[in-house]
C-alpha cells in the first residue's frame, strides 16, 4: 500500500510525542513492505522554507513539508478550516497517489485536507493524539485551570479560554488584558458568545466569536470522513465519544521500542534520584515539582531535568530561579538513542502535568525501562500505572501533596528501588503497527 501520514510538524525541528509516534509508525509500516510518505509543515513564524513544499528524508522516511509562512492563517476559523490549503493538499495527493491517508494531527493541515481527500475519494484514517478535534486549546482545561469536559452549548467556556490566552500574549493591548482578567473574563465570554450566536459577523476587535462557536461543529462534520480512528488511551477514546465523535473509535495503546534491560542497582541505596523529561512549558508542571522538592526538604532527594530551555525562555528562567539552592541539574536535550541510559540513572520519573495528558510516550518509555513513575491524577496517566507497585498518582497541581509523597519515599528509598522489578511495559511498535494495518484492512478489503 501507498500510505500518506499527515502530521502537523516533524523531525528534525520538532521531536515530541506525536512526531515520535509518526516516525515509529512510518518505520514499522515500511518494514512491513508499505510505501510511506510523511506530510508535515513548517509553522508560520518559523524560518521559511525554500519552496512552498520542500522534500527531504529522515531516517529513511520520505518527508514533504508545507511552508505555512506562504499560506498563513488569518483568523481563528482558518486554524481549523483553511480553504486555501485545499489546493496545496490536492497537489500533494495527486503527486503521491496514496491508497490511504492516515492523519496523525490536523493542525497546520486543517479540515481542508479532508475536503481534498473527499474530492479525490481517498480513504482516511486517524490517530487521535490530543483533543484538537473538539477543544480550542487542545488541552481540555478550563480558563481557570480546572479539567474540562468539552465545549459548552454556548461555547462561552471556549471563548473564555481564548480571552485568557490572548490577554497573556506578549504585546497584548489594554483591552485584551482587561478582558483576560479573572473577574471580567466569565461575563465577557458569555456576552461575546451571545453576540456571536445572534450576529455571526460580529467582531470585537480582531475576534469574531462565531469562529470559536462554529469550531466544534465544523470539525465534527469534517471528521465524519474518517473510516476509523485510533485512540491510544481509554480516557481519550471516551472523551471524544462524549463530545460526539462521528466515526468508529479503536483503542490501541502506543508501542515502545527501547532497551528493556534490567535497571542496575543504585550506587547509593540511601539516595533517591528523580528525573523529569519533556517540554519545559507551564502546563507540564515542572514548577510544581520544584516547589514540592523544596517543601520536602529531604537531603537524599535530587532531581535531573531534561528539556529544551529555548522553547519558552521566560518559563525556563523561572524554573531555574525555583531550583536555586536545591540539588537540581538542568541537563538540556539529548539524542533519542540515549533515553534508556538516562532512565538507568534515575530511580523515579515524575510527570507533574496540570492538563489531561494522553498516554505520553515518556510515561510508557519509563515503564518499559523498569522505571517507576509519579504522575498527576488524570486518567490519561493513571490508567497505565498500578498504584504502589509501578508508580504513584498525586493530586494534579498540588505541590503540598507531591511534597508529602516525595518525603515519604525519600524516607524509605529501598521501596522505590524494589519497584523497578515489577515495573514494565511490554507493548512494542510492531504491535501498534499491527493494529493500524488491521484497521486499514477491515475497511480497504471491502
Amino acid at each position: 500500500m501507498r500510505i500518506a501520514l499527515f502530521v502537523h510538524c516533524f523531525f528534525p525541528a520538532h521531536y515530541f510525542g506525536t512526531e515520535a509516534y509518526t516516525l515509529s509508525l512510518a518505520r514499522e509500516l515500511v518494514a512491513l513492505g508499505h510505501e510511506v510518505t510523511v506530510v508535515s509543515a513548517t509553522f508560520q513564524g518559523e524560518p521559511r522554507q525554500k519552496r512552498l513544499v520542500d522534500s527531504y528524508a529522515w531516517e529513511g522516511i520520505d518527508v514533504l513539508s508545507i511552508d505555512k509562512n506562504a499560506v498563513p492563517h488569518r483568523d481563528i476559523a482558518e486554524t481549523y478550516d483553511q480553504p486555501i490549503m485545499r489546493w496545496v493538499h490536492e497537489r500533494i495527493l495527486r503527486q503521491l497517489r496514496p491508497d490511504a491517508i492516515h492523519v496523525c494531527h490536523l493542525i497546520n493541515h486543517t479540515a481542508a485536507l479532508l475536503d481534498a481527500a473527499r474530492a479525490l475519494e481517498i480513504p482516511v484514517f486517524a490517530t487521535l493524539t490530543d483533543f484538537f478535534g473538539f477543544c480550542l486549546t487542545n488541552k481540555l482545561e478550563t480558563d481557570r485551570g480546572a479539567l474540562c469536559g468539552g465545549p459548552s452549548p454556548s461555547r462561552a467556556n471556549c471563548i473564555a479560554c481564548h480571552l485568557k490566552a490572548a490577554g497573556g500574549q506578549p504585546g497584548a493591548g489594554g483591552m485584551s488584558r482587561f478582558l483576560a482578567g479573572a473577574g471580567v473574563r466569565p461575563l465577557a465570554a458569555r456576552a461575546l458568545a451571545l453576540a456571536g450566536s445572534i450576529r455571526p459577523g460580529f467582531r470585537a476587535g480582531s475576534l469574531r466569536p462565531a469562529d470559536i462557536i462554529a469550531r466544534p461543529d465544523v470539525l465534527r462534520a469534517a471528521l465524519g470522513l474518517y473510516r476509523e480512528a485510533i485512540a491510544p488511551s481509554t480516557f481519550l477514546r471516551d472523551a471524544y465519544a462524549a463530545n460526539g465523535f462521528p466515526a468508529p473509535l479503536r483503542l490501541s495503546h502506543f508501542g515502545i521500542d527501547i532497551d528493556r534491560r534490567a535497571k542496575p542497582p543504585p550506587a547509593d541505596r540511601t539516595a533517591l534520584r528523580l528525573g523529569y523529561i519533556g517540554q519545559l512549558a507551564p502546563h507540564k508542571g515542572v514548577d510544581i515539582l520544584l516547589d514540592a522538592l523544596a517543601r520536602a526538604a529531604a537531603p537524599s532527594l535530587s532531581l535531573r531535568i531534561w528539556g529544551d530551555e529555548a522553547q519558552d525562555p521566560a518559563h525556563a528562567r523561572r524554573l531555574r530561579a525555583l531550583a536555586a539552592g536545591q540539588a537540581v541539574a538542568f541537563e538540556g536535550t539529548f539524542a533519542p538513542d540515549r533515553l534508556a541510559d538516562l532512565m538507568a540513572d534515575i530511580d523515579l520519573l515524575v510527570i507533574p502535568s496540570t492538563w489531561y495528558e494522553n498516554s505520553p510516550l515518556i510515561l510508557l518509555q519509563a515503564l518499559a525501562t523498569h522505571t517507576p513513575v509519579v504522575v498527576s491524577d488524570v486518567a490519561g496517566l493513571t490508567e497505565f500505572i498500578d498504584e504502589g507497585r509501578t508508580g504513584y498518582a498525586v493530586k494534579r497541581g498540588d505541590a503540598a501533596a507531591l511534597a508529602g509523597l516525595l518525603g515519604r519515599l525519600a524516607a524509605a528509598p529501598d521501596g522505590v528501588h524494589a519497584m523497578s522489578r515489577a515495573t514494565h511495559y511490554a507493548r512494542r511498535v510492531r504491535d501498534m503497527a499491527a493494529d493500524v494495518v488491521a484497521m486499514y484492512g477491515s475497511h480497504l478489503s471491502r
